[in-house]
């Protein structure tokens, strides 16, 4: 049995760091806006053109006939505020 006697020569254990869960994101420091914040926070100009661009759209579908701008308009401006959550 000459096999059975083997030398090993055992290298010194090193120390492991312990393992860490997945990195999760630092904070920024700044507060999250929720859907309803941003609405509120958009300029009044740049809201006013998207509802421009609808009301011009709402138009055209239905053939640019006269007398129902003011829908047109009130139609883009729900149109508007429900997309940017408000």
């Amino acid at each position: 049995m000459a096999n059975a006697a083997r030398s090993v020569s055992a290298k010194p254990a090193t120390p492991r760091k312990p393992q860490t869960p997945a990195a999760q994101p630092k904070p920024t420091g700044k507060p999250r806006m929720s859907r309803k914040a941003t609405a509120a926070a958009i300029d009044p100009e740049v809201r006013r053109g998207y509802i421009e661009v609808a009301a011009y759209y709402i138009a055209e579908r239905r053939g640019f006939t006269g007398g129902t701008e003011l829908e047109d308009w009130i139609q883009a401006e729900e149109e508007v505020d429900r997309m940017l959550g408000g």
